[in-house]
């Protein structure tokens, strides 16, 4: 068996590494043969697009969140522990309805105590009349005894004063008599107001005391609850100093809320407060405006995108900007 020299191996690794690079160029070549001697497509180079009609719209944007625009907080005139309440957070209410029930013992208590004082009081005025009444009956005695000159001068003067000061005592009774009815008045009141009545129809949608708490009418007016009309929300949104030169009252706006799956809420305009509020250095005005609410799909304290409509076009010629450049 003959082996072969190592000159002939050398020749074949040369050879070998001759064909890979003569591979390597050809294929080279042929990748690069379009771009070095074809023809270039002059449309290559510019980007094609397809001009549509639709609006456009120059827009201020801001964040915002919802706050019904008519409510009340419902507190306590009367002090005293907070017996029973009668609603819950959600609960739709009317005008008038029975809202909380403060303890109503001592104002009671107290009617009871005047009414029996202004009826003692008016039983001592039936007696000022008798005695007024027999106070005048001896002055006219005296008098027509004096005109026959059978009395004395001295008595004639003791029944004038009798008189007078029988007049003067049911006076003063009948003040007194106005002062506790003025009392029971007041007193009358304050039973009165520990039924808390809802002042409008709405929605209960907060409750801030609880039942048992005892209210403390000196100190504060405690709020128990608030109702709220949710039929119609106002949204209150908070744009920068950069952007509140671009807003005027009356123009459209509306805006989306996260929830809402790109639904659109219409409004306009209606209120730029001129106080601004300053969070972390930066300055911001509330802006406002009213939305209708029938549905009630909004809610209190919802987070709104506001987008305030400067500018618009409708139907307009479309084409991207790219496709411009």
């Amino acid at each position: 068996m003959t082996q072969s020299s190592p000159n002939a191996r050398h020749r074949g690794l040369r050879t070998g590494l001759v064909l890979i690079v003569l591979g390597l160029a050809a294929t080279g070549a042929w990748l690069a043969w379009p771009q070095l001697v074809g023809r270039s497509d002059p449309l290559a180079a510019y980007q094609f697009a397809t001009v549509q009609r639709g609006d456009v719209e120059d827009l201020v944007t801001a964040t915002g969140t919802l706050q019904p625009r008519d409510y009340v907080d419902v507190g306590a005139q009367v002090s005293g522990q907070l017996e029973k309440i009668h609603v819950e957070v959600g609960s739709e209410v009317k005008e008038g309805d029975l809202l909380a029930e403060i303890d109503p013992t001592v104002y009671r208590a107290r009617v009871d105590a005047s009414r029996a004082q202004l009826r003692n009081l008016r039983a001592s005025l039936k007696e000022r009349e008798a005695q007024l009444a027999l106070a005048h009956i001896q002055l006219r005695r005296q008098q027509a005894l004096m005109a026959e000159d059978a009395t004395t001068k001295e008595s004639l003067q003791t029944a004038e004063a009798s008189a007078k000061s029988a007049e003067a005592q049911l006076e003063a009774l009948g003040a007194q008599i106005e002062q506790i009815e003025s009392t029971l008045r007041a007193d009358e009141a304050n039973l009165q107001y520990a039924r808390i009545l809802s002042p409008m129809s709405g929605t209960v949608v907060s409750i801030t005391a609880r039942q048992g708490q005892t209210l403390n009418t000196n100190q504060q007016a405690p709020v128990i609850l608030r109702v709220a009309d949710l039929n119609t929300m106002t949204v209150q949104t908070q744009v920068s100093e950069a952007d509140i030169s671009r807003l005027k009252l009356g123009m459209d706006a509306y805006f989306t809320t996260l929830g809402g799956g790109g639904k659109r809420w219409q409004g306009r305009l209606e209120k730029i407060e001129p106080t601004p509020t300053v969070t972390n250095n930066v300055v911001l005005y509330n802006a406002l405006f009213d939305v209708q609410n029938p549905d009630g799909l909004l809610m209190t304290q919802m987070t709104a995108q506001v987008f305030f409509v400067v500018a618009q076009a409708k139907d307009a010629l479309l084409v991207p900007m790219a496709a411009l450049a």
